[in-house]
């Protein structure tokens, strides 16, 4: 007999919004953003109060967190942003640090208008959600433990799915901290945090 979260369990991974084509027009079958444990020992179960909603990505730790106008954290995931360089394009591509707000957002079908640098553009970024300029938080079939990207905030696709149609809409506030060798978010986690004690083990 198959107990039932296992079943659940299944059932969500089987979900359809864990398959993602990438530009090749393979098909990749990736974690369901509800089964994903990046993060969720990282962030704070709650932060102060803002009356916004919030999405946080910490470069350091390859991570998202999502907390609503109340500072309850809602869901955490995997997240890879900006690589030192890009080869293709020989510059440095960090995602921007600092605090935006979603100006933009598109569906299932958003492309990138730069990446790849030999067309011109036409890379699949389903369910964008632009924060500054170009950069965006999207789905991609590739989310490492480490920083990846031309510069976007990658997430599972599910995730993507998830934040776009269920949590970010135009004007929710996105923090971007700061990467491993940079100042400029100091103890942010810290100060954010309602207990005094935060575990900040990386899962």
């Amino acid at each position: 007999m198959v107990s039932g979260g296992l079943l659940l369990a299944g059932c969500v991974q089987n979900d359809e919004s864990t398959y993602i084509t990438d530009d090749y027009g393979v098909v990749h079958h990736t974690t369901h953003y509800t089964l994903d444990k990046r993060g969720r020992s990282y962030f704070p179960m709650h932060i102060q109060a803002s009356g916004q909603k919030l999405f946080v990505f910490d470069p350091k730790v390859a991570a998202w967190a999502a907390y609503d106008e109340d500072g309850n954290r809602v869901m955490t995931g995997a997240a890879s942003g900006g690589k030192d360089i890009c080869e293709d394009v020989g510059k440095p591509c960090r995602t921007v640090t600092g605090t935006f707000r979603v100006y933009n957002k598109r569906g299932a079908n958003c492309k990138s208008g730069e990446y790849p640098v030999e067309t011109e553009g036409g890379a699949k970024m389903p369910y964008c959600m632009y924060f500054f300029q170009g950069f965006t938080i999207h789905a991609g079939y590739e989310v490492p433990t480490y920083n990846a990207s031309h510069g976007c905030v990658r997430v599972l696709p599910s995730a993507a799915k998830w934040l776009s149609e269920n949590f970010i809409t135009i004007g929710t506030r996105v923090i971007v901290l700061s990467y491993e060798d940079e100042n400029g978010d100091g103890d942010w986690l810290q100060s954010q945090a309602k207990s005094p004690i935060l575990a900040t083990r990386r899962s």
